[in-house]
């Protein structure tokens, strides 16, 4: 297949804000969840800095803090910022991101130093009846405009549209199209890191290389489910070992949500289904507790706004050096459950 050349909507952030209240570092998880299993844990992300080129201005860091907007799905508690320079949090105002952005100056980075940020967080399974209910909210319509627009790496014209009119051929409805296109997905990719090119999140390099990590699968869901009518979003977070009680988190993991009225936003996973084809049926409407979902969204523009282009996607610190993206800042991360906070939750008390 051939890339086709896709303009990327212009989005009026002022039209599209989704409502974030920066003084709130702690979202209360709806009633319905204390119920279902949950997942409570400390975590530590740090951020180091090394010591700035001579010559260099100005140093700006932008660095991700755990999502709290109303479908995280989790509840962050005890968010605590340790920084030698200033910082303040700020939020981008179309996907509700949060971040710590710190402007570092000459005199303050004369030799490296890290940025420590810690939290509890409680993160509950999100599963959902993919049963139509009155009860059901309907989402704004901002995010209908939003999240049924093209991304930079997510075309839905040319080859994308192609497939997607095909394989939804006949279904009606967002449920249908939706599992015609989890399903032609998983039939047709695997899961791998071999070779270049895969972990941009590019939806028609997954439709032609038929393999990638979770940006691929997920780009091409989104993608597809976009160009059939079907509004889809993308997520990303840090990916917690299931089987391991501490140490440190290895990557990140990202999934996909689509909107299907009378039901609300429907979460899948179609790269953990493809490592794990028993749990295929589970992961198209649930997904589990094991990640911490950082940030909403793809062609993210920070504020302060960055100098360079639109995030691809922002789940580690993102840099610029005199205006220029700056790679030298290096991220790592750990974790420790705190068993009894997830038993106790899981057992609804």
């Amino acid at each position: 297949m051939r890339r086709s050349t896709v303009t990327t909507a212009l989005v009026s952030a002022a039209a599209l804000v989704i409502a974030v209240s920066l003084a709130r570092f702690s979202l209360a998880a709806p009633a319905a969840q204390n119920s279902s299993p949950a997942r409570g844990l400390d975590m530590t992300t740090v951020t180091h800095v090394p010591a700035m080129p001579a010559g260099a201005r100005e140093l700006r860091i932008w660095i991700p803090l755990p999502y709290t907007g109303p479908d995280a799905y989790q509840k962050v508690s005890r968010l605590k910022v340790e920084s030698p320079v200033p910082y303040h949090v700020d939020h981008e105002p179309v996907f509700g991101d949060r971040y710590a952005y710190v402007a570092v100056k000459p005199s303050q980075a004369e030799k490296p130093f890290d940025i420590r940020i810690s939290f509890h967080v409680e993160r509950f399974e999100h599963r959902v009846s993919l049963a139509p209910s009155s009860a059901a909210p309907a989402a704004p319509r901002v995010e209908f405009a939003r999240y049924l627009q093209p991304d930079k790496m997510i075309p839905l014209d040319g080859e994308i549209g192609q497939l997607s009119a095909e394989q939804t051929k006949g279904a009606r409805g967002s449920i249908q199209k939706a599992q015609k296109i989890y399903d032609y997905i998983l039939a047709t990719m695997h899961y791998d890191h071999a070779g270049t090119g895969w972990g941009h999140g590019d939806a028609v390099w997954a439709c032609n290389s038929k393999h990638g990590n979770c940006t691929d699968f997920h780009s091409l869901f989104i993608g597809m489910a976009r160009a059939a009518g079907v509004p889809a979003r993308f997520q990303i977070g840090l990916a917690l070992p299931p089987n391991a009680h501490s140490g440190a988190i290895a990557s990140y993991h990202c999934w996909a949500e689509f909107y299907a009225k009378g039901i609300g936003w429907v979460p899948i996973d179609a790269a953990k289904a493809s490592q794990d084809p028993s749990k295929a049926k589970y992961f198209f409407g649930a997904i589990d507790t094991d990640r911490v979902m950082f940030s909403m969204g793809r062609d993210i523009r920070l504020v302060p706004a960055q100098k360079g282009e639109p995030l691809n996607y922002f789940v580690y610190p993102y840099a610029e050096l005199d205006g220029k993206p700056y790679d030298a800042i290096t991220h790592s991360a750990s974790f420790r459950d705190d068993i009894s906070a997830s038993a106790e939750t899981s057992r609804g008390n």
